[in-house]
């Protein structure tokens, strides 16, 4: 079972972290592959202090191994963070459909035209997703002739959407995103 699995199964609830500075404050919510996770208490412990039920709880084997992943400066803080799963993520089941009704095309349409009000990015950042599936960000943001971490800000306001997916390595065009995209482009629609 991975981390995220076992956040969604309820049987991880804890995570080791050493940073040079904290990285997740109490009451911040975040979208993962696994659900929506939020962060209940965070405070520095001794990693000296970690258990094995405390790194059973995190879902490693061991306090030793949970020793043996933290990464950063030797001298850096380490965080004992408290976690709770919220529930799936709801861009999930958005992302997988595949038929928009004339309602939702037209609520995305118009979303992604207030989007483009400073300059025009969203259709053609989907075509070249749909297009390069499984591509980088800096392999993306090249194509299109702009900066990887901007890019890679405007892709996850499209995930948002449920018009795009993160893999593994990369980015993909969703379902609703290629329906999007196909009734988007479609020469006898009427506009």
């Amino acid at each position: 079972m991975t981390v995220l699995e076992g956040l969604a199964a309820g049987t991880i609830d804890l995570a080791f972290r050493r940073w040079s500075k904290q990285n997740v404050r109490q009451g911040d919510v975040m979208r993962l592959e696994a659900g929506v996770i939020e962060v209940g208490s965070v405070e520095t412990v001794d990693p000296a202090a970690i258990t094995d039920a405390d790194a059973r709880r995190s879902g490693a084997d061991s306090a030793n191994a949970v020793r043996g992943t933290l990464r950063g400066p030797a001298d850096a803080p380490v965080y004992r963070i408290h976690l709770r799963y919220l529930g799936p993520d709801p861009r999930r089941a958005l992302s997988a459909e595949a038929e928009l009704s004339e309602k939702d095309f037209e609520a995305v349409r118009e979303r992604l035209s207030r989007m483009d009000r400073r300059r025009p990015w969203t259709h053609e950042t989907l075509r070249i997703i749909a297009g390069n599936p499984g591509r980088r960000a800096q392999e993306l943001a090249d194509l299109l002739g702009r900066e990887k971490e901007t890019l890679k800000v405007d892709i996850r306001k499209l995930k948002n959407l449920g018009l795009t997916l993160s893999l593994e390595v990369g980015y993909r065009i969703s379902p609703r995103g290629a329906a999007y995209l196909r009734l988007s482009e479609d020469p006898d629609r009427t506009r």
